[in-house]
């Protein structure tokens, strides 16, 4: 009976060393770890992304975003958001490199209302292929390509989930649990972690990443 329980607590143990742990982008109450960029100079950051009631929240304009200083590759990154008054538009970078600007280099699963899945390319030089085509960003040019199937959004002023995987030079993009989007060939592949602020006030909640390697 003794070697039954030793030999189950080993068990334990190596399950537990060999899950990976999730590292939760967002603390609830402040954001710490995270760097705002406005598109407007005279407008106070910590105005512009804020906290609020355990939510992290953006007016939406003017136009910017806010970033993890921590870069990352290989992993599975989930995102809740939602619009709290009237749905515009927003959207979830991965792979965001660059000096900070309108708009730094990124990919984007997109969070305009009933748009989110649709799959953004931004810039200059980075590429992407999805289904039978490849498609680079260049001067002027961010291409977007739809996402797989109609929205899979829930109404809006509701929360939706974004689970997006990261892998090598594959990124997959599912919305409330379906996948609307796979793009292969990415030329970027690490990055900080980005989240969209244009147009109307949205709310972001329960942040994590999930090492894959």
């Amino acid at each position: 009976m003794k070697a039954f329980f030793t030999m189950t607590i080993l068990v334990v143990l190596l399950v537990s060393c060999s899950t990976p742990k999730k590292e939760y982008l967002f603390n609830g109450e402040n954001l710490d770890g995270w760097t705002i960029f406005v598109s407007d100079p005279t407008v106070d950051p910590n105005d512009f992304f804020y906290v609020n009631e355990g939510m992290i929240e953006t007016i939406g304009v003017p136009v910017g975003y806010l970033r993890t200083v921590k870069a990352y590759a290989n992993y599975k990154l989930h995102v809740e958001w939602r619009y709290p008054e009237v749905p515009t538009n927003s959207g979830v970078f991965v792979h965001t490199t660059g000096s900070d600007l309108i708009w730094v280099g990124h990919y984007q699963g997109q969070l305009k209302h009933q748009s989110a899945g649709d799959f953004i390319i931004h810039g200059i030089g980075r590429s992407a292929t999805l289904g039978d085509s490849t498609y680079t960003s260049t001067e002027g040019n961010k291409p977007l390509i739809p996402k797989f199937q109609a929205s899979s959004e829930n109404p809006a002023w509701e929360w939706n989930s974004y689970d997006i995987t990261c892998k090598g030079d594959t990124i997959e993009l599912m919305v409330n649990g379906i996948l609307q989007n796979t793009a292969t060939n990415c030329t970027v592949t690490k990055g900080n972690i980005g989240l969209q602020a244009e147009g109307s006030k949205i709310q972001f909640r329960n942040l994590w990443v999930e090492p894959l390697d």
